[in-house]
């Protein structure tokens, strides 16, 4: 059934736009309304400050895949035929790999307007054109085909797939996992 294979899809989908979106907008947010000035000023290394921002964010995204995959189950029937470990270290390193995305931006971008387009930019397009979500990559140009080897969502989607659909132990999802942990 097609529903089966497009849901891991629009798990990757909606977790990449929302990590890295909300990650960049937040501090973004923090440089525009002046109040980064006041964390430079508070007794906090930026290796915290970083870690601050990015757990919560890390733990709504987890909370939200979670959602979207009993709702595909539910709503669907999408099986989880794999091990529920397997699946968390999947979304683990997926939303830590958006999240990295999201605080790029934001180092990058000066307003919320140019920290929103470039997420968009940089987890919309690829992840729906580049990923194998819509378009199987054996069927792209092979330039295409060589740019997808950047698009974290290729590599989470064979896990996703492998570990939702068919039922693949993580141990033989380790060039997949590896692609996610770089």
């Amino acid at each position: 059934r097609s529903t089966l294979f497009l849901v891991p899809g629009l798990i990757a989908y909606i977790l990449m736009i929302t990590a890295v979106i909300s990650t960049a907008l937040s501090i973004v947010r923090e440089k525009e309304s002046g109040t980064m000035e006041q964390v430079r000023m508070a007794p906090i290394d930026t290796f915290s400050f970083v870690v601050g921002k990015s757990i919560p964010y890390f733990f709504i995204s987890l909370a939200s895949a979670s959602l979207i995959i009993l709702a595909a189950m539910l709503l669907f029937g999408l099986p989880m035929r794999g091990n529920w470990i397997a699946l968390l270290v999947a979304l683990s390193l997926f939303i830590a790999g958006a999240l990295g995305t999201g605080l790029l931006i934001s180092t990058v971008a000066e307003t919320q307007q140019v920290a929103f387009q470039a997420a968009l930019l940089t987890s919309f397009l690829p992840t729906l054109m580049l990923s194998g979500f819509i378009f199987p990559i054996s069927s792209m140009p092979d330039a295409l085909q060589v740019i997808t080897h950047v698009v974290p969502a290729r590599y989470f989607l064979i896990a996703l797939r492998g570990i939702v659909l068919k039922g693949t132990p993580l141990h033989l999802l380790w060039p997949q996992m590896a692609a996610l942990s770089i």
